[in-house]
């Protein structure tokens, strides 16, 4: 590996941890806009205070079992990633000939790419771990919905039914931080595929991708949807 591998690295783990710090709300008093994600957390608090004042639920638990389904489904997406990435190690010989005779790709030879490919299996198996674990918050978090007060009850002591929905309304933002993570790594291991190109095109890609969810995240009009939407 050379030089400028080591620094495309290092601006990949720096981008990515910054960006990931940004988006969950850390750093809100450094920037003057609310991301997306956080716009969120404020719609899951009115979801669930809302779920007080009725008693028929059924409503919700479909919307629970919807982001199940969905955080099962890349789970199961990361696993077919990882058992991609160790058919590829299986196959350095057929790659190695190929990238040998590309004339755009700096190849660093057999052990680079393979702790290239070992670096993307640890990815998603990264993303694999935050899906998993947010697919059981969000069981957790169907459970914790169950105990939820009637409509006669949460009259009889408001408070209490509060202090119970707020303990929903946590275990789902987390679970949907969780996911969140693991979604944003499935994303930046785009822009880890340009390594295998080069260290300049990794950076590249890396900025790339970054710019593309910084967008979403601040500027996209799904946010001013929602931002707009909390306007009275």
């Amino acid at each position: 590996m050379t030089t400028a591998d080591y620094l495309a690295l290092g601006l990949f783990l720096f981008l990515w941890l910054g960006y990931s710090w940004i988006s969950a709300g850390s750093g809100t008093r450094y920037l003057p806009r609310t991301s997306l994600n956080q716009a969120m957390a404020e719609r899951r608090r009115e979801w669930i205070y809302n779920s007080l004042q009725r008693d028929l639920k059924m409503i919700d638990t479909q919307i629970m079992a919807g982001l199940q389904n969905g955080t099962a489904f890349f789970a199961s997406t990361s696993i077919f990633a990882i058992g991609g990435c160790f058919a590829l190690l299986g196959a350095t010989d057929q790659v190695d000939a190929v990238f040998r005779e590309l004339p755009f790709v700096a190849y660093g030879g057999r052990t680079v790419f393979e702790l290239k490919v070992t670096g993307l299996t640890a990815m998603f198996g990264f993303a694999f771990f935050k899906f998993g674990w947010s697919y059981r918050l969000f069981n957790y978090c169907t459970i914790l919905f169950g105990a939820l007060p009637m409509m006669d009850e949460t009259a009889r002591d408001l408070q209490h039914a509060r202090r119970v929905a707020d303990q929903v309304v946590r275990m789902n933002t987390i679970a949907a931080r969780h996911f969140n993570s693991g979604l944003r790594t499935i994303f930046l291991s785009i822009g880890y595929l340009g390594w295998f190109v080069g260290p300049y095109m990794f950076m590249l890609t890396t900025a790339f991708v970054i710019f593309v969810l910084t967008r979403r995240q601040f500027f996209s009009e799904a946010r001013r949807a929602i931002m707009d939407s909390q306007t009275p």
